[in-house]
């Protein structure tokens, strides 16, 4: 069976504006059918976390919603918008959507991620998370299926 780098990017929200949350529900989807490439998690501790904490969503629930219902994107969102206690309001997405777009990475993370990458790590080079993630999914589609 083939397995499948997830490409949407962190940086990408769905219609509940929700930064993250579109890849979360892709990367928990394909572990949930054991067709997530080696190396990601399903729902890792960092910007997966993240998202959870930050709607006050229940990891575990959200995982076995994902794995039995194995909703849509549309549906995921439905199902989110229908759980007691989420925080769905503008000031609780925002401040959520900030955390991801100022999350920095380690400089040992930073540094592998651009040498694997063949890029200087000097000043032009991406600091933030979501982009040196999207570098690191870039590398692993290539050396996948197009190298």
């Amino acid at each position: 069976m083939n397995t499948i780098v997830p490409l949407i990017s962190s940086g990408v929200a769905g219609p509940l504006g929700v930064l993250h949350l579109p890849r979360l529900w892709l990367k928990t989807s394909l572990e949930a059918r054991g067709k997530l490439a080696p190396g990601y998690p399903g729902a890792g501790k960092g910007f997966d976390q993240m998202v959870i904490d930050g709607l006050g969503l229940d990891r575990q629930k959200v995982l076995d919603s994902i794995k039995k219902e194995r909703p849509t994107y549309p549906q995921f969102e439905n199902w989110v918008r229908q759980q007691p206690g989420v925080r769905l309001d503008k000031g609780s997405v925002d401040r959520l959507n900030a955390s991801i777009r100022g999350y920095i990475h380690d400089d040992a993370t930073r540094k592998s991620i651009l040498s694997a990458n063949a890029m200087a790590d000097d000043g032009s080079a991406p600091r933030d998370a979501v982009n040196l993630n999207n570098l690191d999914d870039w590398k692993e589609f290539y050396d996948a299926e197009l190298k």
